[in-house]
């Protein structure tokens, strides 16, 4: 082999991609340019502008801030826009597909409604015990429930986590990491006045307690978030109620 055709060789990767509506689909092949720096994000993108069009992805900042972009590279979950191909490369080859756990829209892009109700069911949404005309209550940042909040509010809902973990692909009624680290961040809010009933809305079928505690939501997080700390948090709050070792309210 020429150095002309080794160098040819040298500067093409090849990349599988999952293709397909619903769960109806199967991987296709494709031969990418390769180079110095590059992102999987970057092999998608390549693909849909010089390959195939029709390519359905998603994905909005590229610097790793909304999360849009995550998709499964090689088994794994992860946000594209982040992760170097010669970091994760095989053999040479790259297979992309749709976040696991979740619905396939077309393609890449997978259906986040079920990912965004479990958030929602699992108490997610701020509710404040004052109203706007009250007076705006301190939030102290040295106090350890804030502390403990604190370690949290930098999940943007990519779903990285939930593709990761696989109590969700067993369990489809299960919250999931996301969902009960935000439930987990509320308990501990000083400004939510009801803390019996985040404990009542995670407590349930598909709550904390399915959790089997492997782990995977917090080794792929890639804000290097703990959501299985937090999921502990919510089971040792629980059975604290349970037992009567602690009040579920706030005291004021």
């Amino acid at each position: 082999m020429s150095e002309q055709n080794e160098k040819t060789q040298a500067a093409v990767l090849k990349a599988r991609v999952w293709r397909g509506v619903g769960e109806a689909g199967a991987w296709q092949s494709f031969e990418v340019p390769a180079h110095e720096s590059q992102t999987v994000l970057d092999v998608v993108s390549w693909i849909q502008q010089n390959a195939d069009p029709t390519l359905g992805y998603r994905f909005a900042c590229r610097v790793g801030m909304c999360g849009s972009c995550a998709m499964m590279v090689n088994g794994q979950p992860r946000w594209t826009c982040r992760t170097h191909v010669k970091k994760v490369l095989k053999n040479g080859a790259l297979q992309i597909g749709p976040l696991r756990n979740l619905p396939v829209i077309r393609d890449l892009v997978a259906d986040m409604d079920p990912f965004f109700d479990k958030w929602v069911k699992a108490g997610g949404v701020h509710k404040p015990s004052r109203s706007r005309h009250d007076p705006i209550q301190p939030v102290r940042p040295e106090d350890p429930g804030r502390v403990e909040a604190n370690k949290a509010i930098e999940c943007i809902n990519c779903a990285v986590c939930y593709a990761a973990c696989d109590t969700v692909a067993g369990n489809a009624d299960y919250l999931g990491p996301a969902a009960l680290q935000r439930a987990w961040t509320l308990f501990n809010d000083a400004r939510i006045d009801d803390r019996a009933a985040i404990l009542d809305g995670v407590s349930g079928p598909g709550g904390c307690h399915n959790c089997h505690s492997q782990g995977g939501c917090s080794r792929f997080c890639p804000n290097e978030l703990d959501p299985l700390s937090a999921i502990a948090g919510l089971k040792r709050a629980g059975a604290a109620r349970f037992f009567g070792f602690g009040r579920a309210r706030r005291e004021e």
